[in-house]
Protein backbone atom coordinates (compact mmCIF):
# COMPACT_ATOMS: atom_id res chain seq x y z
CA UNK A 1 0.00 0.00 0.00
CA UNK A 2 2.61 2.23 0.98
CA UNK A 3 4.51 1.56 -2.64
CA UNK A 4 1.09 2.47 -4.50
CA UNK A 5 0.64 5.79 -2.37
CA UNK A 6 3.86 7.35 -3.19
CA UNK A 7 2.92 6.65 -6.87
CA UNK A 8 0.14 8.67 -7.01
CA UNK A 9 2.65 11.68 -5.45
CA UNK A 10 5.67 10.36 -7.88
CA UNK A 11 4.37 9.72 -11.31
CA UNK A 12 7.11 7.78 -12.20
CA UNK A 13 5.86 4.57 -10.23
CA UNK A 14 2.59 4.72 -12.10
CA UNK A 15 1.40 1.92 -13.63
CA UNK A 16 -0.69 2.11 -17.57
CA UNK A 17 -3.51 1.62 -15.60
CA UNK A 18 -2.80 4.75 -13.77
CA UNK A 19 -1.73 6.73 -16.89
CA UNK A 20 -4.60 6.33 -18.85
CA UNK A 21 -6.89 7.63 -16.05
CA UNK A 22 -4.49 10.48 -15.59
CA UNK A 23 -4.84 11.04 -19.37
CA UNK A 24 -8.72 10.71 -19.34
CA UNK A 25 -9.17 13.52 -16.51
CA UNK A 26 -6.85 15.34 -18.18
CA UNK A 27 -9.29 15.88 -21.20
CA UNK A 28 -11.41 17.07 -19.29
CA UNK A 29 -12.91 20.36 -20.13
CA UNK A 30 -12.69 23.05 -16.95
CA UNK A 31 -14.51 26.12 -16.72
CA UNK A 32 -13.65 29.03 -14.70
CA UNK A 33 -14.62 32.36 -13.67
CA UNK A 34 -18.55 32.41 -14.68
CA UNK A 35 -20.09 35.54 -15.28
CA UNK A 36 -23.72 36.32 -16.33
CA UNK A 37 -24.93 39.45 -18.02
CA UNK A 38 -27.12 41.68 -15.56
CA UNK A 39 -29.75 40.67 -18.49
CA UNK A 40 -29.86 36.88 -18.12
CA UNK A 41 -29.01 36.96 -21.59
CA UNK A 42 -25.39 35.86 -21.96
CA UNK A 43 -23.08 33.84 -20.58
CA UNK A 44 -19.41 34.14 -20.12
CA UNK A 45 -16.62 31.89 -18.75
CA UNK A 46 -13.16 30.94 -19.28
CA UNK A 47 -12.74 27.67 -20.59
CA UNK A 48 -9.55 25.43 -20.36
CA UNK A 49 -8.67 21.40 -19.86
CA UNK A 50 -7.29 19.88 -16.83
CA UNK A 51 -4.13 19.32 -18.78
CA UNK A 52 -3.11 22.29 -19.73
CA UNK A 53 -2.64 25.74 -18.82
CA UNK A 54 -3.89 27.89 -21.48
CA UNK A 55 -7.23 29.86 -20.43
CA UNK A 56 -9.27 31.49 -22.99
CA UNK A 57 -12.85 33.24 -22.69
CA UNK A 58 -16.39 31.57 -24.16
CA UNK A 59 -19.29 33.67 -24.33
CA UNK A 60 -23.09 31.58 -25.22
CA UNK A 61 -26.29 32.88 -25.04
CA UNK A 62 -28.77 31.41 -22.22
CA UNK A 63 -31.10 30.71 -24.54
CA UNK A 64 -32.12 28.96 -27.59
CA UNK A 65 -29.33 26.54 -29.77
CA UNK A 66 -26.19 28.54 -31.35
CA UNK A 67 -23.01 27.51 -29.83
CA UNK A 68 -20.89 29.01 -27.44
CA UNK A 69 -18.30 31.57 -28.90
CA UNK A 70 -14.36 31.81 -28.48
CA UNK A 71 -13.56 35.21 -28.10
CA UNK A 72 -10.44 35.75 -30.40
CA UNK A 73 -8.03 38.15 -29.60
CA UNK A 74 -5.75 38.33 -32.63
CA UNK A 75 -2.87 37.27 -30.87
CA UNK A 76 -0.15 34.20 -30.63
CA UNK A 77 1.75 32.22 -27.91
CA UNK A 78 0.36 31.34 -24.74
CA UNK A 79 -2.62 32.20 -23.19
CA UNK A 80 -4.27 33.16 -19.60
CA UNK A 81 -7.89 34.64 -19.54
CA UNK A 82 -9.64 35.41 -16.19
CA UNK A 83 -11.61 38.02 -14.01
CA UNK A 84 -14.94 38.20 -15.94
CA UNK A 85 -16.93 41.54 -16.13
CA UNK A 86 -20.04 42.34 -17.72
CA UNK A 87 -21.12 45.87 -18.20
CA UNK A 88 -23.82 47.21 -16.56
CA UNK A 89 -26.56 47.30 -19.69
CA UNK A 90 -24.84 43.80 -20.55
CA UNK A 91 -23.03 45.02 -23.82
CA UNK A 92 -19.68 44.78 -22.90
CA UNK A 93 -17.40 41.89 -21.52
CA UNK A 94 -14.30 43.13 -19.62
CA UNK A 95 -11.78 40.91 -18.47
CA UNK A 96 -8.02 40.02 -17.95
CA UNK A 97 -5.53 38.32 -20.58
CA UNK A 98 -1.96 38.26 -21.20
CA UNK A 99 -2.79 37.93 -24.48
CA UNK A 100 0.35 39.01 -26.54
CA UNK A 101 2.39 39.72 -23.08
CA UNK A 102 3.42 36.55 -21.54
CA UNK A 103 3.87 37.70 -17.96
CA UNK A 104 1.70 40.70 -17.65
CA UNK A 105 -1.73 40.77 -18.06
CA UNK A 106 -3.87 43.59 -19.74
CA UNK A 107 -7.55 44.44 -19.33
CA UNK A 108 -9.85 43.59 -22.68
CA UNK A 109 -13.32 44.20 -23.32
CA UNK A 110 -15.24 42.81 -25.94
CA UNK A 111 -19.24 43.13 -27.44
CA UNK A 112 -21.32 40.89 -25.84
CA UNK A 113 -21.24 38.83 -29.41
CA UNK A 114 -17.72 38.53 -28.49
CA UNK A 115 -16.72 41.01 -31.71
CA UNK A 116 -14.23 43.96 -31.28
CA UNK A 117 -11.77 42.91 -28.59
CA UNK A 118 -9.90 46.17 -26.94
CA UNK A 119 -6.74 46.16 -25.09
CA UNK A 120 -7.57 49.35 -22.69
CA UNK A 121 -4.98 49.24 -20.49
CA UNK A 122 -0.96 49.13 -20.14
CA UNK A 123 -0.24 48.14 -16.97
CA UNK A 124 2.86 47.01 -15.27
CA UNK A 125 1.84 45.07 -12.43
CA UNK A 126 -0.65 42.50 -10.64
CA UNK A 127 -3.68 43.39 -11.40
CA UNK A 128 -7.44 40.96 -10.94
CA UNK A 129 -11.06 41.27 -10.27
CA UNK A 130 -12.57 44.01 -12.56
CA UNK A 131 -16.00 45.89 -11.33
CA UNK A 132 -17.93 48.65 -13.60
CA UNK A 133 -18.96 51.22 -12.07
CA UNK A 134 -23.04 51.24 -11.85
CA UNK A 135 -23.02 53.95 -14.57
CA UNK A 136 -20.97 52.41 -16.79
CA UNK A 137 -18.30 54.91 -17.47
CA UNK A 138 -15.32 53.16 -15.25
CA UNK A 139 -13.84 49.81 -14.25
CA UNK A 140 -12.13 49.42 -10.85
CA UNK A 141 -9.71 46.45 -10.32
CA UNK A 142 -7.01 45.19 -7.25
CA UNK A 143 -3.81 46.64 -8.08
CA UNK A 144 0.25 46.04 -7.58
CA UNK A 145 1.51 48.09 -9.31
CA UNK A 146 4.95 47.33 -10.20
CA UNK A 147 4.83 44.11 -8.50
CA UNK A 148 3.72 40.48 -9.05
CA UNK A 149 0.83 38.88 -7.28
CA UNK A 150 0.87 36.67 -4.89
CA UNK A 151 -0.82 35.36 -1.32
CA UNK A 152 -0.31 33.05 1.20
CA UNK A 153 -1.03 30.26 -0.83
CA UNK A 154 1.91 31.15 -3.14
CA UNK A 155 5.69 30.47 -2.84
CA UNK A 156 7.38 33.53 -1.21
CA UNK A 157 10.55 35.08 -2.57
CA UNK A 158 14.07 33.61 -1.68
CA UNK A 159 15.34 35.38 1.37
CA UNK A 160 18.23 36.99 0.44
CA UNK A 161 19.02 39.57 3.95
CA UNK A 162 18.27 42.73 2.51
CA UNK A 163 14.87 43.88 3.76
CA UNK A 164 12.68 45.72 1.78
CA UNK A 165 11.20 48.44 3.10
CA UNK A 166 8.27 48.71 0.77
CA UNK A 167 5.15 47.03 0.92
CA UNK A 168 3.32 46.59 -2.15
CA UNK A 169 0.06 46.92 -1.11
CA UNK A 170 -2.50 45.66 -2.95
CA UNK A 171 -5.12 49.03 -4.08
CA UNK A 172 -8.29 49.94 -5.69
CA UNK A 173 -7.76 51.22 -9.32
CA UNK A 174 -10.40 53.02 -11.03
CA UNK A 175 -9.92 53.18 -15.32
CA UNK A 176 -11.93 55.96 -17.18
CA UNK A 177 -12.81 54.15 -20.11
CA UNK A 178 -13.21 57.26 -22.44
CA UNK A 179 -10.01 58.63 -21.56
CA UNK A 180 -8.06 55.74 -20.59
CA UNK A 181 -6.85 57.52 -17.35
CA UNK A 182 -5.80 55.77 -14.02
CA UNK A 183 -5.59 56.40 -10.69
CA UNK A 184 -5.54 54.82 -7.63
CA UNK A 185 -8.55 55.36 -5.62
CA UNK A 186 -7.56 53.89 -2.24
CA UNK A 187 -5.10 54.85 0.12
CA UNK A 188 -1.18 53.69 -0.56
CA UNK A 189 -1.12 52.34 3.54
CA UNK A 190 -4.00 49.17 3.28
CA UNK A 191 -4.01 46.37 1.17
CA UNK A 192 -7.56 45.65 -0.23
CA UNK A 193 -8.81 42.20 -0.64
CA UNK A 194 -12.32 42.70 -1.47
CA UNK A 195 -14.43 45.65 -2.60
CA UNK A 196 -17.80 46.64 -3.94
CA UNK A 197 -18.88 49.71 -5.67
CA UNK A 198 -21.11 51.82 -4.08
CA UNK A 199 -24.73 52.34 -5.61
CA UNK A 200 -23.81 56.54 -6.61
CA UNK A 201 -20.48 54.86 -7.30
CA UNK A 202 -18.81 58.09 -5.22
CA UNK A 203 -17.43 55.32 -2.77
CA UNK A 204 -16.01 51.40 -2.30
CA UNK A 205 -16.88 49.33 0.62
CA UNK A 206 -13.88 46.95 1.00
CA UNK A 207 -12.10 44.43 3.09
CA UNK A 208 -8.62 45.46 3.71
CA UNK A 209 -5.49 45.82 6.29
CA UNK A 210 -2.36 47.39 6.41
CA UNK A 211 0.33 45.46 4.61
CA UNK A 212 1.83 42.90 4.22
CA UNK A 213 -1.22 41.71 2.47
CA UNK A 214 -0.45 38.23 2.77
CA UNK A 215 0.13 38.03 6.51
CA UNK A 216 -3.31 40.36 7.26
CA UNK A 217 -5.46 38.90 5.67
CA UNK A 218 -6.58 37.32 8.85
CA UNK A 219 -6.71 40.76 10.88
CA UNK A 220 -8.48 42.74 8.40
CA UNK A 221 -11.82 45.32 8.90
CA UNK A 222 -14.28 46.46 6.65
CA UNK A 223 -13.80 49.82 5.59
CA UNK A 224 -15.04 52.64 3.19
CA UNK A 225 -13.35 54.93 0.86
CA UNK A 226 -14.31 58.31 0.01
CA UNK A 227 -13.12 58.17 -4.28
CA UNK A 228 -13.03 61.59 -4.36
CA UNK A 229 -10.65 62.34 -1.54
CA UNK A 230 -9.34 58.66 -1.27
CA UNK A 231 -9.68 58.28 2.13
CA UNK A 232 -10.57 55.24 4.44
CA UNK A 233 -13.26 54.71 7.24
CA UNK A 234 -13.57 51.26 9.19
CA UNK A 235 -17.05 50.58 10.23
CA UNK A 236 -16.50 47.14 11.44
CA UNK A 237 -13.25 45.54 13.38
CA UNK A 238 -14.61 41.54 13.93
CA UNK A 239 -13.19 38.83 16.05
CA UNK A 240 -13.01 36.76 13.08
CA UNK A 241 -12.21 36.61 9.66
CA UNK A 242 -14.35 39.15 6.29
CA UNK A 243 -15.27 37.72 3.35
CA UNK A 244 -17.55 39.21 0.53
CA UNK A 245 -18.75 42.69 1.73
CA UNK A 246 -21.63 44.21 -0.87
CA UNK A 247 -23.64 47.36 -0.41
CA UNK A 248 -27.43 47.51 -0.36
CA UNK A 249 -29.13 48.78 -3.11
CA UNK A 250 -30.58 52.10 -1.38
CA UNK A 251 -26.15 52.52 -0.37
CA UNK A 252 -27.36 52.82 3.35
CA UNK A 253 -25.65 49.55 4.52
CA UNK A 254 -23.23 46.24 4.04
CA UNK A 255 -23.58 42.92 4.07
CA UNK A 256 -20.82 40.62 4.75
CA UNK A 257 -19.54 37.10 5.46
CA UNK A 258 -17.57 36.49 9.02
CA UNK A 259 -16.60 33.50 10.12
CA UNK A 260 -13.53 31.25 11.44
CA UNK A 261 -11.97 31.31 7.62
CA UNK A 262 -8.79 29.77 7.38
CA UNK A 263 -7.28 30.66 3.78
CA UNK A 264 -8.55 33.74 1.93
CA UNK A 265 -10.47 32.64 -1.29
CA UNK A 266 -12.12 29.57 0.67
CA UNK A 267 -15.37 32.00 2.60
CA UNK A 268 -17.97 30.28 4.73
CA UNK A 269 -19.55 31.55 8.26
CA UNK A 270 -22.34 33.65 9.30
CA UNK A 271 -24.26 36.70 6.66
CA UNK A 272 -23.92 40.06 8.43
CA UNK A 273 -25.59 43.45 8.27
CA UNK A 274 -24.49 46.72 9.22
CA UNK A 275 -25.07 49.89 8.55
CA UNK A 276 -22.84 52.48 6.30
CA UNK A 277 -21.86 54.28 9.43
CA UNK A 278 -20.87 51.32 11.52
CA UNK A 279 -23.91 50.95 13.69
CA UNK A 280 -26.69 48.75 14.05
CA UNK A 281 -24.66 45.02 13.44
CA UNK A 282 -26.76 42.05 13.26
CA UNK A 283 -26.05 38.55 12.69
CA UNK A 284 -29.01 36.95 10.34
CA UNK A 285 -28.17 33.35 10.33
CA UNK A 286 -26.60 32.90 13.99
CA UNK A 287 -27.20 29.67 14.59
CA UNK A 288 -27.89 28.34 11.15
CA UNK A 289 -26.31 24.98 10.71
CA UNK A 290 -24.79 25.86 7.57
CA UNK A 291 -22.25 28.38 6.12
CA UNK A 292 -22.81 30.95 3.84
CA UNK A 293 -20.22 30.97 1.37
CA UNK A 294 -21.28 34.32 -0.98
CA UNK A 295 -23.67 36.74 -1.40
CA UNK A 296 -26.16 38.81 -3.86
CA UNK A 297 -28.10 42.01 -2.25
CA UNK A 298 -30.10 42.76 -5.62
CA UNK A 299 -33.67 43.34 -3.91
CA UNK A 300 -33.71 45.75 -1.07
CA UNK A 301 -35.51 43.55 1.36
CA UNK A 302 -33.61 40.20 0.29
CA UNK A 303 -30.56 38.97 0.27
CA UNK A 304 -29.93 35.92 -2.18
CA UNK A 305 -26.58 33.71 -0.64
CA UNK A 306 -24.99 30.41 -1.04
CA UNK A 307 -24.33 27.86 1.57
CA UNK A 308 -22.12 24.76 2.41
CA UNK A 309 -24.70 22.08 3.66
CA UNK A 310 -23.14 19.09 4.95
CA UNK A 311 -21.42 17.72 2.57
CA UNK A 312 -23.57 19.75 -0.55
CA UNK A 313 -24.31 23.46 -1.12
CA UNK A 314 -27.83 25.10 -1.39
CA UNK A 315 -28.98 28.81 -2.62
CA UNK A 316 -31.10 30.67 0.12
CA UNK A 317 -32.85 33.34 0.15
CA UNK A 318 -32.80 35.76 3.17
CA UNK A 319 -35.67 37.95 4.03
CA UNK A 320 -34.56 40.95 6.40
CA UNK A 321 -37.83 41.96 7.75
CA UNK A 322 -37.61 39.09 9.97
CA UNK A 323 -34.79 37.12 9.20
CA UNK A 324 -36.44 34.36 7.90
CA UNK A 325 -34.33 32.21 5.11
CA UNK A 326 -36.22 29.91 2.58
CA UNK A 327 -34.05 27.47 0.43
CA UNK A 328 -34.68 27.71 -2.90
CA UNK A 329 -32.43 24.95 -4.17
CA UNK A 330 -30.18 22.12 -2.84
CA UNK A 331 -28.16 19.28 -3.60
CA UNK A 332 -24.85 17.14 -2.89
CA UNK A 333 -22.79 19.82 -5.11
CA UNK A 334 -20.77 22.67 -4.32
CA UNK A 335 -21.48 26.14 -5.80
CA UNK A 336 -19.26 29.08 -5.03
CA UNK A 337 -19.85 31.84 -6.51
CA UNK A 338 -16.95 34.41 -5.08
CA UNK A 339 -13.72 33.23 -4.35
CA UNK A 340 -10.44 31.41 -5.76
CA UNK A 341 -13.13 28.84 -7.84
CA UNK A 342 -16.46 31.31 -9.04
CA UNK A 343 -18.42 28.79 -10.74
CA UNK A 344 -22.51 30.45 -9.94
CA UNK A 345 -23.56 33.67 -10.90
CA UNK A 346 -27.02 35.61 -10.89
CA UNK A 347 -28.87 38.13 -13.23
CA UNK A 348 -29.64 41.26 -11.73
CA UNK A 349 -33.11 41.01 -10.79
CA UNK A 350 -31.93 37.73 -8.97
CA UNK A 351 -33.88 35.41 -10.51
CA UNK A 352 -31.73 33.98 -13.50
CA UNK A 353 -28.38 31.74 -12.68
CA UNK A 354 -25.41 30.46 -14.75
CA UNK A 355 -23.77 27.47 -12.43
CA UNK A 356 -20.64 25.15 -13.15
CA UNK A 357 -22.22 21.71 -12.12
CA UNK A 358 -20.51 18.90 -11.44
CA UNK A 359 -20.24 15.68 -9.35
CA UNK A 360 -18.33 12.75 -8.46
CA UNK A 361 -19.95 10.77 -11.60
CA UNK A 362 -20.71 13.54 -13.98
CA UNK A 363 -18.34 15.55 -15.36
CA UNK A 364 -18.55 19.91 -15.45
CA UNK A 365 -21.01 21.60 -17.50
CA UNK A 366 -22.39 24.81 -17.85
CA UNK A 367 -26.39 25.00 -16.92
CA UNK A 368 -28.21 28.55 -16.95
CA UNK A 369 -31.74 29.30 -16.02
CA UNK A 370 -34.17 29.62 -13.39
CA UNK A 371 -32.23 29.25 -10.18
CA UNK A 372 -33.50 25.40 -9.38
CA UNK A 373 -34.48 24.78 -13.08
CA UNK A 374 -31.22 24.83 -15.20
CA UNK A 375 -30.74 23.41 -18.66
CA UNK A 376 -27.14 22.14 -20.02
CA UNK A 377 -25.78 24.37 -22.34
CA UNK A 378 -22.37 23.08 -22.93
CA UNK A 379 -21.40 19.35 -23.21
CA UNK A 380 -18.01 19.63 -23.78
CA UNK A 381 -17.64 16.61 -21.52
CA UNK A 382 -20.16 14.82 -22.99
CA UNK A 383 -17.65 11.75 -24.19
CA UNK A 384 -16.32 11.38 -20.46
CA UNK A 385 -17.50 8.76 -17.93
CA UNK A 386 -15.89 7.75 -14.43
CA UNK A 387 -13.64 4.64 -14.66
CA UNK A 388 -13.89 4.57 -10.52
CA UNK A 389 -16.75 3.57 -8.27
CA UNK A 390 -19.78 5.26 -6.60
CA UNK A 391 -20.06 7.81 -4.33
CA UNK A 392 -22.11 7.68 -1.10
CA UNK A 393 -22.77 9.80 1.61
CA UNK A 394 -21.89 8.47 4.98
CA UNK A 395 -23.10 9.96 8.34
CA UNK A 396 -22.37 9.29 12.22
CA UNK A 397 -22.36 10.75 15.65
CA UNK A 398 -19.11 11.67 17.83
CA UNK A 399 -18.72 13.29 20.87
CA UNK A 400 -22.62 14.75 20.11
CA UNK A 401 -21.95 16.00 17.09
CA UNK A 402 -23.10 14.73 13.77
CA UNK A 403 -20.29 14.35 11.01
CA UNK A 404 -20.74 13.57 7.53
CA UNK A 405 -18.36 12.60 5.03
CA UNK A 406 -17.85 10.90 1.36
CA UNK A 407 -17.45 7.39 0.42
CA UNK A 408 -16.09 7.05 -2.44
CA UNK A 409 -15.98 2.73 -3.42
CA UNK A 410 -13.42 0.74 -4.99
CA UNK A 411 -14.58 0.72 -9.21
CA UNK A 412 -15.87 -2.98 -8.65
CA UNK A 413 -16.90 -4.68 -5.42
CA UNK A 414 -16.94 -8.60 -5.61
CA UNK A 415 -19.24 -10.40 -2.84
CA UNK A 416 -17.33 -11.68 0.02
CA UNK A 417 -14.29 -9.90 -0.68
CA UNK A 418 -12.52 -7.12 1.96
CA UNK A 419 -11.06 -4.02 0.47
CA UNK A 420 -8.52 -0.96 2.01
CA UNK A 421 -9.26 2.27 2.83
CA UNK A 422 -7.67 5.72 2.30
CA UNK A 423 -8.77 8.31 4.19
CA UNK A 424 -8.11 11.48 2.83
CA UNK A 425 -8.30 14.73 5.09
CA UNK A 426 -9.18 18.15 3.65
CA UNK A 427 -7.10 21.31 3.95
CA UNK A 428 -8.35 24.29 5.86
CA UNK A 429 -9.33 23.48 8.58
CA UNK A 430 -11.97 25.65 7.42
CA UNK A 431 -13.23 24.01 4.56
CA UNK A 432 -15.00 21.01 3.05
CA UNK A 433 -15.29 18.00 0.78
CA UNK A 434 -18.22 17.98 -1.67
CA UNK A 435 -18.71 16.40 -4.81
CA UNK A 436 -16.72 17.26 -8.02
CA UNK A 437 -15.63 15.24 -11.09
CA UNK A 438 -11.90 15.03 -9.58
CA UNK A 439 -9.85 16.66 -12.28
CA UNK A 440 -9.32 19.87 -10.82
CA UNK A 441 -7.00 22.12 -8.81
CA UNK A 442 -4.13 21.03 -11.39
CA UNK A 443 -4.62 17.23 -11.38
CA UNK A 444 -4.20 16.57 -7.72
CA UNK A 445 -7.54 15.73 -7.45
CA UNK A 446 -7.16 12.63 -9.65
CA UNK A 447 -5.72 10.92 -6.79
CA UNK A 448 -9.42 10.02 -5.60
CA UNK A 449 -10.22 8.07 -8.79
CA UNK A 450 -6.96 6.33 -8.90
CA UNK A 451 -7.14 4.60 -6.01
CA UNK A 452 -10.73 3.72 -6.29
CA UNK A 453 -10.14 2.52 -9.85
CA UNK A 454 -6.86 0.25 -8.45
CA UNK A 455 -9.52 -1.41 -5.45
CA UNK A 456 -9.33 1.07 -2.50
CA UNK A 457 -12.31 2.78 -0.90
CA UNK A 458 -11.77 6.47 -0.14
CA UNK A 459 -13.23 8.34 2.94
CA UNK A 460 -13.34 11.68 2.89
CA UNK A 461 -14.39 13.10 6.28
CA UNK A 462 -16.09 16.34 7.51
CA UNK A 463 -15.31 16.78 10.71
CA UNK A 464 -15.30 19.37 13.22
CA UNK A 465 -13.64 22.48 12.21
CA UNK A 466 -15.21 22.09 8.52
CA UNK A 467 -17.88 24.47 7.04
CA UNK A 468 -21.55 22.73 6.20
CA UNK A 469 -22.95 23.00 10.09
CA UNK A 470 -22.14 26.55 10.92
CA UNK A 471 -20.25 28.38 13.09
CA UNK A 472 -20.28 26.49 16.56
CA UNK A 473 -19.39 23.19 14.52
CA UNK A 474 -16.59 25.33 12.54
CA UNK A 475 -15.06 26.83 15.39
CA UNK A 476 -15.08 23.45 17.72
CA UNK A 477 -11.36 22.35 16.99
CA UNK A 478 -10.19 25.95 18.27
CA UNK A 479 -7.57 25.53 20.83
CA UNK A 480 -7.58 21.62 19.73
CA UNK A 481 -6.34 21.01 16.43
CA UNK A 482 -5.58 16.90 15.70
CA UNK A 483 -7.69 16.29 19.16
CA UNK A 484 -11.88 16.51 18.66
CA UNK A 485 -11.28 16.44 14.46
CA UNK A 486 -9.16 13.26 14.87
CA UNK A 487 -11.78 11.35 16.96
CA UNK A 488 -14.73 12.58 14.72
CA UNK A 489 -12.13 11.41 11.85
CA UNK A 490 -11.49 7.26 13.21
CA UNK A 491 -15.38 6.99 14.49
CA UNK A 492 -15.81 7.72 10.51
CA UNK A 493 -13.45 4.90 9.94
CA UNK A 494 -15.53 2.91 12.24
CA UNK A 495 -18.62 3.86 10.64
CA UNK A 496 -17.57 2.53 7.19
CA UNK A 497 -15.67 -0.67 8.39
CA UNK A 498 -19.02 -1.45 10.15
CA UNK A 499 -21.50 -0.97 7.05
CA UNK A 500 -19.08 -1.15 3.84
CA UNK A 501 -16.50 -4.64 3.30
CA UNK A 502 -13.38 -2.88 3.74
CA UNK A 503 -10.26 -4.18 5.99
CA UNK A 504 -9.44 -3.09 9.30
CA UNK A 505 -6.21 -3.86 8.61
CA UNK A 506 -5.50 -2.27 5.50
CA UNK A 507 -5.98 1.30 6.52
CA UNK A 508 -3.77 4.35 4.86
CA UNK A 509 -4.02 7.92 5.46
CA UNK A 510 -3.55 11.05 3.45
CA UNK A 511 -3.68 15.00 2.99
CA UNK A 512 -2.42 18.13 2.50
CA UNK A 513 -1.85 20.93 4.25
CA UNK A 514 -3.64 21.11 7.49
CA UNK A 515 -4.62 17.86 5.93
CA UNK A 516 -1.00 17.44 5.95
CA UNK A 517 -0.56 17.89 9.53
CA UNK A 518 -3.53 15.50 10.56
CA UNK A 519 -1.79 13.14 8.79
CA UNK A 520 1.69 13.28 10.69
CA UNK A 521 -0.36 13.28 13.85
CA UNK A 522 -2.22 10.78 13.28
CA UNK A 523 0.25 8.32 13.06
CA UNK A 524 1.65 9.25 16.30
CA UNK A 525 -1.44 8.65 17.86
CA UNK A 526 -2.75 5.65 16.69
CA UNK A 527 -1.42 2.43 15.30
CA UNK A 528 -4.53 1.87 12.91
CA UNK A 529 -2.94 3.23 10.18
CA UNK A 530 -0.27 1.39 7.91
CA UNK A 531 0.64 3.70 5.08
CA UNK A 532 0.80 7.68 5.39
CA UNK A 533 1.60 10.45 2.72
CA UNK A 534 1.68 13.83 4.16
CA UNK A 535 1.87 17.73 2.13
CA UNK A 536 2.58 20.50 3.19
CA UNK A 537 2.05 19.87 6.48
CA UNK A 538 3.17 21.12 9.66
CA UNK A 539 5.37 19.35 11.56
CA UNK A 540 6.67 21.77 13.70
CA UNK A 541 4.72 24.65 15.23
CA UNK A 542 7.69 26.79 16.24
CA UNK A 543 9.78 26.84 12.60
CA UNK A 544 6.24 26.83 11.03
CA UNK A 545 5.45 30.42 12.96
CA UNK A 546 9.05 31.94 12.66
CA UNK A 547 9.18 31.22 9.02
CA UNK A 548 6.09 30.85 7.68
CA UNK A 549 5.34 34.69 6.95
CA UNK A 550 1.79 34.54 7.71
CA UNK A 551 1.74 34.31 11.45
CA UNK A 552 -1.12 36.21 11.76
CA UNK A 553 -2.72 33.17 11.74
CA UNK A 554 -1.18 31.62 14.52
CA UNK A 555 -2.43 34.89 16.47
CA UNK A 556 -5.75 35.07 15.28
CA UNK A 557 -6.43 31.30 16.12
CA UNK A 558 -5.09 32.04 19.67
CA UNK A 559 -7.33 34.97 19.95
CA UNK A 560 -10.04 33.70 18.43
CA UNK A 561 -11.48 32.02 21.57
CA UNK A 562 -11.43 34.69 23.15
CA UNK A 563 -13.01 37.12 20.82
CA UNK A 564 -15.67 34.38 19.62
CA UNK A 565 -18.16 35.72 21.65
CA UNK A 566 -17.54 39.71 22.51
CA UNK A 567 -19.35 40.80 19.27
CA UNK A 568 -22.23 37.73 18.73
Amino acid sequence: MKHFLLACFFPALLTAQDMQLTEQLGKTVLYDDIALSPDGARVAWVQSTAATISKQTYIRGTTGGAPAVPVNLATTGERKDSDLAWSPDSKSLAFFSNAGEKDQAQLWTVNADGSDPKNITHLKGYAARPRWSHDGTQIAFLYIEGAGGGGPLMAAPVTTGVIDTAIHNQRIAVLDIATGQLHQASPANLHIYDYDWSPDDKSFVTTAAPGPGDNNWWIAQIYTIDIAKGNATSIYKPSLQLAVPRWSPDGKSVAFIEGLMSDEGFHGGDLFTISADGQHLTNRTRDRKSSASSLFWQMPDRILFTEYVGGGSAISELTLANNSVRTIWKSAEGLYAFGNFPDFAVSKDGKFAAAVRSSFETPPEIWAGSIGEWRQLTSNNSGLSPTWGTAENLEWTNDGFNIQGWLLSPRQVESGKKYPMIVLIHGGPSSAVTPEWPASFGMSRAIIATLSSRGYYVLMPNPRGSYGQGEEFTRANVKDFGAGDLRDILAGVDAAIKKYPIDPARLGVTGWSYGGFMTMWTVTQTNGFHAAVAGAGIANWQSYYGQNLIDQWIRSIRLREEFSHSLH
